[in-house]
């Protein structure tokens, strides 16, 4: 046990802040909820636009919620305060050292990563959900963005993101399942054959919103970034 908390310690130096202004302004407003709710909005446009029914609507939205919910109550009213492990930023030997950007300490106790476990239940179950291989490797890096943030800033260590990924997974995968069970008993039109359309259903072009959104985010924090750093 002991070599692995120094293997996750020696982990976390790896990835943890910089001498870069700008990369510490970076990861500030990429590991905030705020700056991704357009993101969230372009993936419930795209299950609007693409799905016949009210019902199908909210059964895939809501889904898409229980994800969340399943995920992150888990994390924040079970398993943190039961571990109580701190975080880096609130360990007493090693809260000095590591980097910690504009005193953001956050809660006491970190393990495991909400911030992980939430945005890969969603990628995960968004996936499953549209099965279009682009779609899936940017929402993957979405997550993996963020868990990268966390550990940039010192808020969590590589153990906490990894299991947080680990069950974000297992979430995503299971309320997918859930879903499944349920859409086919509302319609059993499921597998599309077209050029224009993925397997189950959904548009390239109303995919390409969802790129769209994420490359101007990006460009967004860049931008936020640059204008703290100058």
């Amino acid at each position: 046990m002991e070599t692995l908390i120094e293997l996750d310690r020696s982990l976390l130096y790896f990835f943890n802040g910089s001498s870069s202004l700008f990369l510490d302004n970076l990861a500030v407003v990429l590991t905030s909820g705020l700056t991704w709710i357009p993101l969230y909005l372009a993936l419930v446009y795209v299950v609007i636009k693409n799905n016949e029914t009210m019902g199908q609507i909210m059964l895939a939205i809501g889904c898409g919620i229980l994800c969340v919910v399943i995920s992150d109550g888990l994390v924040d009213f079970i398993v943190k305060p039961l571990v109580a492990r701190y975080r880096p930023s609130h360990e007493p030997s090693i809260k000095y050292i590591v980097d910690i950007v504009n005193d953001m300490r956050d809660t006491k106790y970190g393990f495991f990563s909400a911030h992980a476990s939430n945005t890969f239940c969603i990628a995960v179950f968004f996936s499953l959900l549209i099965r279009n291989r682009v779609f899936t490797t940017i929402m993957v890096l979405w997550s993996l963005l963020n868990c990268w943030t966390r550990m940039y800033l010192g808020l969590h260590y590589p153990g906490d993101i990894f299991v947080g990924l680990v069950w974000g997974g297992i979430v995503g995968c299971l309320v997918y399942y859930l879903y499944m069970k349920t859409y086919l008993k509302m319609s059993q039109k499921i597998n599309y054959v077209s050029s224009q359309y993925t397997s189950t259903g959904y548009s390239y072009t109303d995919l390409d919103i969802v790129s769209l959104v994420m490359t101007l985010i990006l460009l967004y924090a860049i931008f936020r970034a640059l204008i703290v750093f100058v």
